[in-house]
C-alpha cells in the first residue's frame, strides 16, 4: 500500500527548538507546531481509519517552494524551469524532520524509514508532497 499526500501551500520546515532561559525549558516554535498539526490532520484524513504502516519504509519528500515575487523575470524563469535551485535556508533535512508529525498516523515510528529522499525545488504552485512505500513494494 502506497501512501501519497500533497499539502498545498508554502512548505514549512521544522524549526529549531528554542530555549527559554527564564523557565529553563525548551519549546518548539509555534509555526512548526501549527504546520505539524496541519500535516498530521491531512494524513489522518488520507489514511481514512487505516492502521499505521509497519515494517521498513521508503519515503520521498518533495518540498516545492514559492518563487520570490521580488526576483527579476529572468531569475523567476530560471527557477520555474529548474535551472535555479533553492540553496538557502531552511536546509533540506529540516523538511524531513517535519515527518515526526506522521508518527502513529502513517507509520508507527519514523525509525521505520530506511530510505529517505528529500527534494527541494522552486515552483509556481508551492506544496509539500510525501510518498511512503513499504520497502517490499518499492523493490518489486
Amino acid at each position: 500500500m502506497t501512501f501519497h499526500l500533497v499539502l498545498a501551500g508554502q512548505p514549512t520546515a521544522k524549526g529549531r527548538a528554542r530555549f527559554n532561559r527564564a523557565t529553563g525549558r525548551a519549546f518548539t516554535p509555534e509555526k512548526t507546531v501549527a504546520y505539524e498539526t496541519l500535516l498530521s490532520l491531512a494524513a489522518q484524513a488520507k489514511m481514512n481509519g487505516a492502521p499505521p504502516m509497519e515494517g521498513a519504509l521508503v519515503v520521498t519528500v518533495f518540498a516545492e517552494l514559492q518563487i520570490p515575487a521580488s526576483w527579476s523575470q529572468k531569475k523567476r524563469d530560471a527557477a520555474r524551469d529548474g535551472r535555479l535551485f533553492p540553496t538557502g535556508r531552511p536546509d533540506s533535512d529540516n523538511y524531513a524532520k517535519i515527518l515526526d508529525a506522521l508518527n502513529l498516523v502513517v507509520w508507527v515510528d519514523d525509525s521505520q524509514i530506511v530510505d529517505l529522499i528529500v527534494h527541494k525545488r522552486y515552483s509556481m504552485q508551492p506544496r509539500l508532497t510525501i510518498t511512503v512505500d513499504p520497502i517490499d513494494d518499492f523493490l518489486a
